[in-house]
């Protein structure tokens, strides 16, 4: 496939970085091309070069994608002119997910896409879970944690991919045997010109699917359902409702009769009732036992920075959601405390979206709001009188004025409704910087 072919990689974060070290070792002639300079990327650098890969740093000037048999584009770079008219003069163009897939030495039972603007993390993570426990090698992996390119040269029996936008912007011939699109809200419309151009984005993951394969979506929900509705795949649906059924009180699979109960389940609040329903949704129709989903569903433990509680200080309750970096992720968390009122810790780099749906809800939660980044303006503008709003200089300064401002019984949340990339590396360290404040607080308790 790649002996002897000419391969540029474009971007070289995690998953640039593993396709070119991939094609590499295939026996491809590799360039490398990146916005950053060697030293920036550090020690990447040096790897790369040990390999016979060619590097071209510091911008995309003078690329000559043209000649190229192979062009693979890292999820973080948008496109530009010289890479669009390769693209159009015939050259294949591919993100890294359609490069490992097809690289992939023995071809793997099941493919697993779970797409979405909100959960995705926890149902790929729930969905490897479910297979593993069942017996399988698995792969999970992809937008969460490690690239599938660092391990093409495994054996897996199946692959769990989360999969974003910019991941599914260049597939030829990806076909996952379940593809999941567990809800579309406003998000990265400082990269798409509109939502239904994001919207199609994500719904690339179902346009080859045959009637063997399976469209996972939210009952009701039109625009996850015209995106499914572009394969043939069988439609599945979850939610209230649906296929499988999220209750008051269970979890049922009205395909098999299965009952979930949820005061069984780990995960607790009613955005998890919904990954766990297509988690469930998915792995039914993939034939995974009933008992072994059950029994993981008990001691699953979440994943850090989704809803993740930090600790209690002076009566009131501390949320790490670094993760939710859009309003429809943000609303939801906010929703979703128990406690009657939220001081919210937001913003970050802004992405385009409306923050209507956020003030709605802290009419409804919200004891204050804490802003912090390139976005505070903007929230505070969005937000207007309808709560107190505070303006922070740092992570620390937040915390602090989020804590003077709540009363006993409150929670703290952070969940930002943003990207982290102004102040941080990403929603981990922005997560970290948060519990590590928390922390103090409670030190000077």
């Amino acid at each position: 496939m790649f002996e002897g072919k000419r391969v540029t990689v474009i971007g070289l974060g995690k998953s640039g970085l593993a396709a070119a070290k991939l094609c590499a070792r295939r026996g491809a002639k590799v360039t490398a091309n990146d916005a950053k300079s060697a030293e920036a990327l550090g020690t990447a650098a040096a790897e790369l070069t040990a390999l016979g890969i060619e590097l071209r740093l510091g911008g995309h000037e003078g690329l000559d994608l043209g000649s190229q048999d192979l062009v693979v584009v890292s999820p973080g770079v948008p496109s530009f002119a010289a890479l669009d008219a390769a693209e159009q003069a015939g050259v294949p163009v591919v993100s890294e997910v359609e490069l490992s897939v097809q690289s992939l030495k023995t071809e793997p039972e099941h493919v697993v896409a779970v797409g979405g603007t909100n959960g995705k993390s926890t149902v790929t993570s729930l969905l490897g879970a479910f297979f593993t426990a069942a017996g399988a090698r698995t792969f999970v992996g992809g937008n969460l944690g490690e690239p599938l390119s660092e391990q093409a040269d495994r054996t897996f029996d199946v692959v769990v991919l989360e999969v974003s936008s910019f991941q599914m912007e260049r597939v030829r011939s990806f076909k996952p045997r379940a593809a999941l699109l567990l809800n579309i809200t406003d998000d990265h419309l400082d990269r798409y010109p509109d939502f239904a151009a994001y919207a199609h984005a994500k719904g690339n993951a179902f346009a080859r699917q045959t009637e063997d394969d399976f469209a996972i979506v939210p009952v009701g929900d039109a625009v996850c359902l015209e995106q499914a509705k572009r394969g043939q795949g069988r439609i599945v649906t979850f939610g209230a409702g649906g296929d499988v059924d999220v209750r008051s009180d269970a979890i049922v699979d009205t395909r098999s009769g299965e009952v979930y109960p949820r005061k069984e389940l780990s995960l607790q609040g009613g955005h998890n009732a919904l990954n766990v329903a297509a988690a469930i949704a998915a792995g039914g129709a993939l034939r995974l036992p009933a008992d072994v989903m059950r029994d993981v569903l008990v001691d699953f433990p979440g994943l850090p920075h989704r809803m993740a509680f930090v600790r209690t200080v002076r009566s009131v309750r501390y949320y790490d959601d670094s993760k939710g970096t859009n309003v429809g992720a943000s609303v939801t968390a906010l929703l979703g405390v128990s406690e009657p009122k939220v001081v919210l810790i937001a913003g970050g780099k802004d992405k385009g979206g409306s923050y209507t749906p956020l003030v709605e809800a802290l009419k409804k939660k919200g004891r204050a709001a804490v802003l912090l980044g390139e976005a505070a303006p903007l929230l505070r503008a969005a937000i207007g009188d309808s709560i107190p709003v505070h303006i922070a200089s740092s992570m620390e300064d937040a915390v602090r004025l989020a804590a003077s401002l709540a009363h006993k019984g409150d929670a703290v949340l952070l969940s930002p409704a943003c990207s982290s990339f102004d102040m941080f590396a990403d929603y981990k360290e922005r997560g970290d910087v948060f519990v590590r404040a928390v922390r103090a607080l409670e030190e000077k308790a």
